[in-house]
């Protein structure tokens, strides 16, 4: 605001400091509104994404527990609105606090203020429960509804927000927005966070399935794989488009403001990176998802929608790390390694006896850690200089730049992968060990929505009984055999 006064204040004759001042406060509150406005309108795109998530959650697990999960993906927001309200926010971004995890702000004391508003927080929020919501993909149709209820409050309140805390605030240990002392002089460049959302919801979504085990008739008695598909393509596909609408609010809306100039008087600023940003992310998303639509036909013979879907799904978590930072040609070939990443995790998955109904936890977990190498491979140096002014000029190895941004990203994953594990591992085999996690075989088989939600999803009956015509008898929970 300085700067403007002083360029302004030559041209506008007597009184010139005060008014030159006027005005550019004036701009200046017009900015602030601009980019929370802008910033607002993200978090109302991420926040869609959840919609998304039960949609291609609904479609994935058989009919008989469509309620259970669909009720899942309500809470996971609803818990995880009033947790990272508590304490999430104040561990992800209350500064000042030291490397590891926020200690102000709490229950958002002090916001706003110069460097958060609300919107920020309602942004990371629809963050925070996107981490959840993948891992309850992972752990569908056998879960106990309490260790949904228990799990997501942990996830949200806790252990994710130390782990965006150490890659997005402004004194995380291993930040790229930290003002000195860089990890590698360096510091993790994950934008929207392939690492810090997607490694995270995978890994702890790979815990959860692997101690509750495969659901039942997954794999027959001489261990082969047995399908047991989703009962709505329909859903799934719907599910996808809302996850790819909100993936541009995801992915653009990370830089948070739109209002910034790169070159005063031209037609290039942060308006420009955030349309290349959405053209990555559009670019990456598409290339996998053809390549698994052929790789697949060569797998198997079948044009197969799910697994399209699945791809298109992989792309966009991969390319999630690099956005801002990398050209769009990059952005393709992103794309297409991340599904054959997914298509390999799955062949392991199948080989190893790890059940998880949405591929959640390879999709999420393997497709996110290729985007953050990727990240350090192919970050350019133009868009790493404006996306992250105040960093050393570290950018991607296959681009010039060394290999001290791609050791950082390496650290990134291993460290999450360690901090989750630890956290939501511990926190899933304290649950089995006391009952809490895997519903009974006989709940299991018939159905959570009929042992525990009070009926199925879908009425397939006329519940007007009192028109004239033929009728359909009613579905009870227990049928009593009809009378002679």
């Amino acid at each position: 605001m300085a700067t403007c006064s002083v360029d302004l204040a030559p041209l506008l004759g007597p009184n010139a400091t005060a008014a030159a001042a006027y005005i550019c406060n004036k701009f200046n509150d017009t900015g602030y509104a601009i980019d929370n406005t802008y910033l607002l309108f993200s978090a109302y795109l991420v926040f869609s994404m959840q919609l998304g998530f039960a949609m291609l959650c609904a479609g994935s697990v058989r009919a008989k527990n469509t309620m259970n999960i669909m009720l899942t993906n309500v809470l996971d927001a609803a818990t995880g609105g009033l947790f990272y309200y508590l304490f999430g926010f104040a561990f992800a971004f209350g500064s000042p606090s030291n490397g590891f995890i926020g200690r102000h702000n709490f229950g958002l004391k002090s916001v706003p203020s110069t460097s958060l508003d609300y919107s920020n927080f309602l942004y990371q929020w629809a963050f925070a429960i996107a981490a959840a919501g993948i891992t309850s993909g992972s752990i569908a149709e056998r879960t106990q509804f309490v260790a949904y209820l228990i799990y997501s409050s942990f996830l949200t309140g806790f252990v994710y927000p130390v782990v965006s805390h150490w890659f997005w605030a402004t004194d995380g240990w291993a930040s790229a927005f930290r003002t000195d002392d860089f990890l590698f002089g360096s510091g993790v460049i994950d934008f929207a966070g392939s690492g810090v959302v997607h490694i995270v919801g995978g890994v702890a979504g790979l815990w959860g399935a692997l101690i509750e085990g495969p659901r039942i008739g997954r794999f027959d008695h001489a261990g082969r794989s047995v399908a047991l598909r989703g009962h709505s393509a329909t859903l799934v596909v719907l599910g996808t488009f809302m996850l790819w609408f909100g993936w541009y609010g995801f992915n653009p809306g990370s830089f948070n403001k739109i209002l910034g100039v790169y070159s005063s008087g031209t037609y290039y600023g942060q308006w420009s990176a955030v349309g290349r940003t959405a053209v990555t992310t559009t670019l990456a998303g598409c290339t996998a998802a053809l390549t698994t639509l052929f790789g697949k036909r060569l797998l198997t013979g079948h044009w197969n929608v799910t697994d399209v879907c699945n791809g298109l799904l992989g792309g966009f978590a991969a390319i999630t790390s690099g956005c801002s930072v990398v050209e769009p040609w990059a952005a393709v070939i992103c794309g297409f390694v991340a599904a054959l990443v997914l298509i390999g995790c799955n062949k392991l998955a199948e080989k190893v006896k790890f059940d998880d109904p949405l591929e959640a936890a390879q999709l999420h977990g393997g497709c996110g850690a290729w985007g953050v190498l990727f990240t350090g491979l192919f970050a350019a140096e133009k868009y790493v200089r404006e996306v992250y002014p105040s960093r050393p000029a570290r950018y991607g190895l296959f681009m010039g730049g060394g290999g001290r941004l791609f050791a950082a990203h390496i650290i990134q994953i291993l460290v999450i992968v360690g901090w989750v594990s630890a956290t939501m591992g511990t926190l899933f085999f304290i649950l089995h060990k006391f009952n809490l996690l895997r519903i009974s075989a006989e709940d299991e088989m018939a159905g959570m929505d009929m042992t525990r939600h009070g009926g199925l999803a879908y009425v397939y009956h006329d519940e007007d009984d009192s028109h004239k015509g033929i009728q359909l008898r009613k579905i009870e929970s227990h049928p009593t055999p009809p009378s002679v």
